[in-house]
């Protein structure tokens, strides 16, 4: 294919892209790519780090683990955005007002990509481990968010969103809050440890428990076992 060719195809395709009547179209594709380029740049290190490091196996089987998580948060990521931003674009073209968003376009939509990406089981019965930590993330945001929320001046819950009483819980809210997940994760850790989150419970297992135990200096400073 010669430079000509190339440069044609660049200028038709450009045209395309950049024509009004395709872009909310458009829009799903760009999510789309978005999504795995997202989840492929945020999973990767972290996958990276903690296969490497508290992970068994050979160099074979770790490289495997890594590209499969590393491809599911990529893909659904991908496969949520081309859900939501679909069923967005819909609901706007088919919905009450059509040519307008509604009021609740946006949660609808994250309702059905969440059911669909994010909520549903494997053939074994089992959630993904990967699933599970991008939904307890945003589910972490959302509930920060909400209480923010709840004594914003103006948009709040009656009597805590009042300025003054908005400004005293927003001062003493994150101490109180800091202090008490911290003594929550830790008794459970202490006795229910099963219930966590397997990456959370490895973690608080090789600080609070693999602390324990040392038999000489190597493995008290250099090594952990």
């Amino acid at each position: 294919m010669s430079a000509t060719t190339i440069q044609s195809l660049k200028v038709l395709v450009e045209s395309i892209i950049l024509d009004p009547k395709y872009h909310d179209i458009l829009t799903v594709v760009k999510g789309a790519r978005n999504g795995a380029v997202y989840g492929a740049k945020v999973r990767f290190p972290h996958a990276l780090v903690m296969i490497m490091l508290f992970r068994s196996g050979t160099l074979r089987e770790k490289v495997r683990l890594i590209f499969n998580a590393t491809k599911t948060h990529a893909l659904n990521l991908a496969k949520f955005a081309t859900i939501y931003k679909s069923t967005c674009l819909l609901l706007k073209l088919y919905g009450a007002t059509p040519g307008k968003e509604g009021p609740y376009d946006s949660f609808i939509a994250g309702l059905l990509g969440g059911y669909v990406v994010f909520g549903q089981r494997s053939k074994r019965g089992k959630i993904s481990s990967v699933s599970q930590q991008i939904v307890i993330y945003i589910f972490a945001r959302v509930a920060l968010a909400l209480a923010r929320l709840a004594v914003k001046p103006g948009y709040g819950l009656p009597g805590v969103s009042e300025p003054k009483q908005s400004a005293a819980i927003s001062h003493y809210a994150w101490p109180v809050f800091a202090s008490m997940s911290w003594a929550a994760v830790m008794h459970l850790f202490r006795w229910h440890a099963a219930e966590l989150q397997p990456s959370l419970r490895s973690s608080m297992v090789y600080i609070y428990q693999n602390s324990d135990d040392w038999d000489g200096l190597r493995n008290f400073i250099w090594h952990n076992k």
